[in-house]
């Protein structure tokens, strides 16, 4: 295990930090500062593999993360943040899986150690804010490895940091004893909505003496539509199985997944270059969707596309054969590489057809921004780019008339917690795509015993009725996981 102490003066205490930040002027009674931080790596096993763009997974390493906070009187809080280091998604690469792999986990150790050293005192929204915007870059450009012959992306340096992020957030609402949702105004914030955007777009009148809770859901929904993911290689019909499936009681059949859990939304992965497979797949699961009286689709290319034109000849096949299925395709999502600079293509002919929806281009906010001038109309949040920036993107987002979805990164244990509670205040298109049930339902036993409705479907929704209490709701007490020995702390002493 690495531990670690933060040396700092002996006549710097705890109070006098809040008056040393050159970054408030404007300070509140309920800010924090960061005391300290540990890591843990929790291993968990596919029960089915799942193929991503053109790799598979089989297996992934959870990075949970507690951090403990402190205000100017000296209470402390602990809160708990957790992301699936999912290195295929984040990272595509020819490197080898297990080098890449163990580059992340070495990241998250170093970005436990600067978030510990940080010192700027805040609302989690300003602290995460500034670590990304200032500390996350040069950790990134200094972070090296022998054996490493390309950088760490800017999207595998967000799922290391989110876990640090979404604690933070934790620990200000254990604090303060409230949910951390109604913290995000102005009773809690000393920046305005407008401090977080560039110049011009703080001068937008939709930002002006606004606050975050003015984009966010009023009253949040208590259950959510459910999305299923219907992975590359999941067998649809009795010919596709080939006896290797697992017999863990557990649905495995796409039909006997929307039986069980009363489906009505299915996401559809796609090659994105291989023409004439994802057309049938497509009408393959829309078929299965009339059947079944599944209502809704959608399309996840997986960044593999490089020409428009691919999705158009897909989309306008579709059209003219099976317009039934093509009125049930919602949207689609994110078919071309995720580096909008170095990829600036024009996709607005796509948008035409269908709402476009940036996934893994939506790095923050400002790359919403850079998508919505090449066409995009709409965006898929995800915790794991952190919470804060997930908020930052949202409200961008919504000022500007582009629709929300929230999608998952498969995710298990105590990450489904923030990741569903975006979806129920975001106000999104419909519901919540959700699958670590599909790919790893006993991984989150012990967190299911505590909140049973949001680790199962049930009538093709998710229940939130039992998060509640302060911070994200995980009612963290409640749950009987005993965890790993941490792989690295790091405290102020």
């Amino acid at each position: 295990m690495q531990k670690g102490t933060v040396k700092r003066p002996h006549w710097l205490d705890s109070v006098s930090v809040f008056w040393l930040n050159p970054l408030m002027t404007n300070r509140k009674a309920t800010d924090v500062a960061i005391d300290s931080v540990a890591l843990y790596f929790l291993p968990v096993t596919f029960r089915v593999p799942l193929k991503f763009g053109r790799e598979t997974m089989t297996s992934v390493t959870c990075a949970r993360t507690c951090v403990t906070v402190r205000d100017a009187h000296g209470r402390r809080a602990q809160g708990w943040g957790e992301t699936p280091l999912s290195v295929q998604w984040a990272w595509p690469s020819e490197l080898p899986h297990e080098l890449r792999q163990t580059v992340i986990q070495g990241f998250c150790t170093v970005v436990a150690q600067a978030w510990s050293e940080f010192e700027a005192t805040g609302h989690p929204i300003e602290l995460g804010n500034d670590f990304q915007r200032d500390i996350l870059p040069t950790l990134c450009a200094g972070f090296a490895s022998e054996s490493l012959a390309e950088p760490v992306p800017q999207l595998a340096a967000l799922i290391c940091l989110s876990a640090f992020d979404i604690a933070l957030h934790d620990a200000f609402g254990n604090l303060h004893q409230c949910d951390i949702y109604s913290t995000y105004n102005d009773r809690f914030m000393s920046r305005k909505l407008s401090d977080f955007f560039s110049p011009a777009d703080a001068q937008d009148p939709l930002f002006h003496q606004t606050s975050f809770d003015d984009f966010l859901v009023g009253r949040p929904a208590k259950r959510l539509p459910a999305w299923h993911l219907v992975g590359g290689l999941d067998p649809l019909e009795d010919a596709d199985l080939d006896g290797s499936e697992p017999e863990d009681g557990f649905p495995v059949l796409l039909r006997h997944w929307i039986k069980t859990d009363g489906l009505s939304c299915l996401k559809i992965k796609l090659r994105g270059n291989d023409a004439a497979w994802d057309f049938g797949r497509l009408v393959q699961v829309g078929q299965i969707s009339i059947e079944e009286n599944v209502r809704h689709l959608s399309a996840d290319f997986n960044c593999t596309v490089t020409e428009p034109a691919y999705v158009n000849e897909i989309l306008d096949r579709l059209c003219k054969v099976h317009p039934v299925i093509y009125d049930r395709l919602l949207y689609v999502e994110q078919p071309f590489p995720y580096d909008l600079e170095a990829h600036a293509i024009d996709v607005s002919s796509v948008a035409a057809r269908k709402p476009l929806f940036l996934d893994e281009s939506a790095h923050d906010w400002r790359f919403v921004r850079l998508g919505r001038k090449l066409g995009w109309t709409g965006v898929a949040l995800k915790t794991c780019k952190t919470q804060t920036g997930a908020l930052l993107s949202l409200c961008w987002a919504k000022s500007h008339g582009m629709p929300l979805m929230v999608q998952d990164l498969t995710n298990p244990m105590l990450a489904q917690i923030p990741h569903v509670r975006l979806a129920a205040h975001a106000g999104t298109i419909m519901g919540v795509e959700t699958n670590g049930m599909q790919f790893y339902p006993e991984a989150s036993a012990a967190e299911s015993l505590v909140h049973p409705g949001i680790y199962r479907r049930r009538n093709g929704e998710l229940d939130l009725e039992s998060i509640q209490g302060a911070g994200f709701g995980y009612r963290i007490d409640e749950i009987e996981r005993t965890l790993p020995d941490p792989v690295a702390v790091f405290s102020r002493g």
